[in-house]
């Protein structure tokens, strides 16, 4: 009889420790750093929605990480079903992170060269514009008025090459 109670209490045993799971800390720390770096590539800026659908994502499967951790049997498999959805969906976000920074960016800077033309032409024509009695404070002020889109331009190149491609 006690060899009997002492192999049901053995066998217990071995039954609550293979039940409690770990928690998942590398696939937690792993998707941690690609949202991390998702963050780092702008993500945050570019496509806001996108990110905080990740983030959302992440914390799902924190809380779900501490819903286990509290449990007497521990299962993290929803946990790391979770971390692993929302770890590719940050990698996922990187590219498309990257992706759509450069289309700003090639964006801006076609806009760029579309205002300078604009602005050069606006100058010939002020230029052009007849000088006849009473008008030359108007064609004074327009000329300043150029001036000042011309020292606004270039201000915007620094603006792109250090990528604020998003007002």
């Amino acid at each position: 009889m006690k060899k009997i109670f002492g192999a049901l209490i053995a066998l217990a045993m071995v039954a609550t420790l293979t039940a409690c799971g770990k928690p998942p800390v590398e696939e937690i720390n792993a998707t941690k750093a690609s949202v991390e770096a998702a963050a780092g590539e702008g993500a945050a800026k570019y496509v806001a929605d996108d990110y905080k659908k990740v983030n959302d994502e992440l914390n799902a499967a924190l809380a779900e990480v501490k819903v286990q951790e509290e449990k007497w049997f521990k299962n993290f498999d929803k946990a790391k079903q979770l971390l692993a959805t929302a770890k590719a969906d940050a990698e996922a976000l990187k590219a498309k992170t990257v992706t759509v920074k450069e289309e700003l960016k090639k964006k801006a800077g076609e806009d760029l060269v579309a205002a300078q033309t604009a602005v050069a032409d606006a100058k010939a024509l002020v230029e052009k514009a007849p000088k006849g009695k009473g008008t030359a404070a108007d064609i004074e002020q327009m000329k300043a008025d150029v001036a000042g889109l011309e020292a606004a331009l270039t201000e915007i190149q620094p603006l792109i090459d250090s990528g604020e491609y998003v007002a």
